[in-house]
């Protein structure tokens, strides 16, 4: 049975951001992910997650300029140096939250990338996690990558996941592995469970939505259960975010998630 973590940047919005840990604790989770903890200082977060009993699963490197449209810094030439400065000020949150797994985003393309400008913002790429994944190994934490569709974020780097074992491949480190998000996945290339097969041997965490409006699981075209079930066949004993928005009441929503060891406090 796969251990589910609720994504507090996308649920219990009914609550402010603090309050979202309490609340989906008294829910029944006992793990937490969200986008980023730079908002607030590191020893807030370590109280809530105290607490309340929660551990912290994931969470994201700076993605620069969040508000003006950025989408991650790894892959964007002639930032490299604001991108290792955000990777020890992530493995400094990371140290206080007990936190194992950082998610790098790729960052965007510019519209209409030549071949010339992909080739050169995917050798920024490599280059960029290569550092980062030798920092996350040297303080015991893990760094991810994740496909992410083109049709949520127009002109992300990374869409694919053969493209993600590439760069896996190419940076050749034991301290990157693959954010397999199986709501981008059905969306770019669906086959979810021949694909996570493939991928299986470098994944390092797993998340879920319905597709395709991003609802509760138990939305939608895909039924997740012989996915996730797949998952706990091939041995996963990592976490699976629920990165999805809650299409009425957070807490309304979660009948699905009873059959996974969710329950209410």
């Amino acid at each position: 049975m796969p251990r589910l973590a609720a994504n507090l940047s996308m649920m219990f919005t009914e609550h402010a951001f603090l309050d979202r840990f309490g609340a989906a604790a008294k829910a029944g989770f006992t793990g937490v992910e969200y986008l980023f903890p730079y908002d607030f200082e590191a020893h807030e977060l370590r109280e809530r997650l105290d607490q309340h009993g929660l551990t912290q699963v994931l969470f994201n490197l700076p993605p620069g300029d969040w508000e003006a449209g950025e989408r991650g810094l790894a892959s964007l030439p002639g930032r490299e140096g604001e991108f290792r400065e955000g990777v020890e000020r992530a493995l400094d949150y990371a140290k206080a939250l007990d936190c194992p797994r950082l998610h790098a985003m790729a960052g965007l393309l510019p519209q209409g990338a030549s071949e010339a400008t992909r080739e050169a913002h995917l050798a920024t790429y490599v280059d960029n996690l290569s550092h980062a994944a030798e920092a996350c190994g040297r303080a015991g934490r893990t760094l991810l990558i994740e496909p992410i569709n083109g049709r949520d974020m127009p002109d992300f780097l990374l869409q694919r996941q053969e493209l993600a074992r590439e760069v896996i491949q190419r940076v050749g480190s034991p301290h990157l592995r693959l954010q397999f998000d199986l709501y981008h996945c059905q969306i770019v290339q669906g086959d979810l469970i021949r694909t996570l097969e493939s991928q299986f041997d470098v994944v390092g965490h797993v998340q879920l939505a319905g597709v395709p409006e991003r609802h509760e699981p138990d939305q939608g075209e895909v039924n997740f259960g012989p996915v996730l079930e797949r998952l706990d066949s091939l041995g996963y004993d990592g976490w699976v975010g629920c990165e999805y928005r809650p299409a009425g009441d957070t807490v309304d929503g979660l009948g699905w998630a009873r059959a996974h060891g969710v329950v209410a406090k």
